[in-house]
């Protein structure tokens, strides 16, 4: 008996951890002890861990004169989850000589069921992407997980049915090995199964309205009265986003496996998420005593749907501020803080109290009218394009129609802006909603007429310098959807068709 040593790695969306864990056996009356700072999960593992080897077919610890002791390191950081059962049975094992490990540096991470089956858990794509980080070869995963796990590429991904067949497989005197799971592949084709413009009557200038948004990545709000296609259109500003790079459908997938969300189905489908008006704070932006992603997180690098936008908590929506500025959330907490990711488009909508049904009023001036006192300006002025959503007449409902390819224009049309935005910014990622002024400044050329055409503007809809901005930015999306090299006039006017006075 002695020291025993294997490793794992606490998931984390910012980037996971490498932990090393110990056993240790001495003789003595029998207890089992886990040390550094264990969660609830890790601490309970004590018990499945003991079942599992018994029911295994290895002697008990239960069993056995031994004063056990687990050590989880780095011991000042919080361990939690049931991933570190696999690796601390490893170690006692180890220590107890009942299996002499080979040389190979792996991670184990896996949930033991009591007669000692492998439970699929979460943030496994977090802990395989650590391993890599610090040049691990293999990690041993449940069968369950192994789909996501093998999304990294440079590290061999074994799945495992059971406690005993990791330990052939990692005996040094066992001829028996598990296979490598091949690399997981993405498809990065957009989806048909979504709601499709075409699905849509009426509502031309929405669409219009969304396909922008989905070039540019800009902020909407829509405007009408219920039953009028909000929803709908909501939904097909997903299918209009762009398919998600491997990088960008890596880094969401880890969120949605940190957070309990991952479906066992890897896409590039930008996601999509409609929290109810009823979701609290926490759960919107995020937080807890550790801090967990929320649904602005969850959203990341596709749709955060805020239907009944005033319906929300004063303070969740003023939340909203910091992601969509600087596309993070921060959650400060005593006991840790967090920085999660939430570069996210946002569609808010929203009926007005009054206006007729004929489409005639001014949505937009009666929302301000009506929810003035529960929606804060700075949040109103983060929005980029203010979309009426009216009733749709009788005719325009029942017209039979040949079913036009709307969807599959509009396409084509963002993907040659978003090329033009490669161009202009010479990387992947950049959008022309998250330019800085810095960046419309050397980048952006504007002429005299643009020019004087934003100061009438200006005057006229008292628009603060964040809004001056983002009226340029969304003009320079209308030109790149246009295939035009500089803003013009006409580009600036109909990006001001989107703006309201505040």
């Amino acid at each position: 008996m002695g020291i025993a040593t294997t490793f794992t790695a606490q998931s984390a969306v910012a980037g996971g951890t490498p932990i090393t864990i110990e056993a240790d056996l001495a003789r003595g009356l029998h207890s089992f002890t886990i040390v550094g700072l264990a969660g609830k999960a890790v601490e309970e593992a004590k018990d499945r861990v003991s079942a599992a080897i018994k029911n295994s077919g290895y002697p008990a610890p239960k069993s056995q004169n031994q004063k056990i002791t687990i050590s989880l390191a780095p011991a000042d950081m919080k361990k939690d989850g049931p991933l570190f059962d696999l690796p601390i049975a490893i170690a006692y094992l180890i220590a107890a000589d009942q299996l002499v490990l080979d040389q190979t540096r792996r991670m184990f991470v896996g949930e033991l069921s009591l007669g000692g089956e492998l439970q699929a858990v979460r943030g496994v794509l977090s802990v395989v992407q650590t391993a890599k980080q610090y040049g691990f070869q293999e990690v041993i995963v449940p069968t369950a997980n192994v789909t996501e796990a093998a999304l990294v590429e440079g590290v061999s991904i074994v799945g495992a049915e059971t406690l005993r067949d990791v330990v052939e497989h990692v005996s040094v005197d066992s001829a028996t090995v598990l296979p490598s799971a091949a690399v997981t592949t993405i498809s990065d084709d957009w989806s048909d199964t979504l709601v499709r413009l075409e699905d849509i009557k009426g509502q031309d200038q929405a669409k219009r309205g969304l396909i922008i948004a989905a070039a540019g990545r800009h902020n909407s709000l829509m405007v009408g009265p219920p039953g009028t296609g909000k929803t709908m259109l909501a939904r097909a500003l997903q299918n209009l986003l762009p398919p998600l790079s491997r990088e960008e459908a890596l880094e969401v997938t880890g969120i949605h496996s940190i957070a309990g969300e991952f479906s066992g189905t890897v896409t590039s489908q930008p996601p999509f998420r409609a929290p109810h008006h009823t979701s609290s704070h926490t759960a919107l932006v995020g937080g807890g005593s550790n801090p967990r992603p929320g649904e602005v997180t969850l959203a990341h690098r596709g749709v955060l749907f805020v239907d009944e936008f005033p319906e929300f908590e004063r303070r969740s929506i003023d939340a909203l501020r910091q992601p969509l500025e600087d596309r993070v959330v921060t959650i400060s907490r005593v006991q840790g803080s967090a920085v999660f990711p939430a570069d996210v488009t946002l569609v808010a909508a929203m009926n007005p109290y009054r206006g007729s049904e004929d489409g005639t009023t001014d949505y937009a001036a009666a929302m301000l009218e009506s929810y003035k006192g529960k929606i804060s300006g700075p949040i109103l002025d983060r929005i980029d394009l203010w979309l009426p959503v009216p009733h749709v007449d009788y005719d325009t409902l029942t017209t039979k129609h040949t079913r036009t390819d709307e969807t599959k224009k509009a396409r084509e049309q963002i993907l040659a802006a978003r090329e033009r935005m490669r161009n202009r910014f010479n990387n992947n990622t950049t959008t022309n909603a998250s330019m800085s002024a810095r960046d419309i400044e050397t980048l952006v050329s504007v002429s005299d007429a643009v020019e004087k055409v934003m100061k009438q503007a200006a005057q006229k809809l008292n628009l603060s310098p964040r809004s001056y901005h983002r009226v340029l930015k969304v003009a320079l999306t209308i030109a790149d959807l246009s295939g035009a090299d500089t803003i013009e006039p006409a580009h600036v006017l109909e990006a001001l068709q989107y703006r309201v006075k505040l």
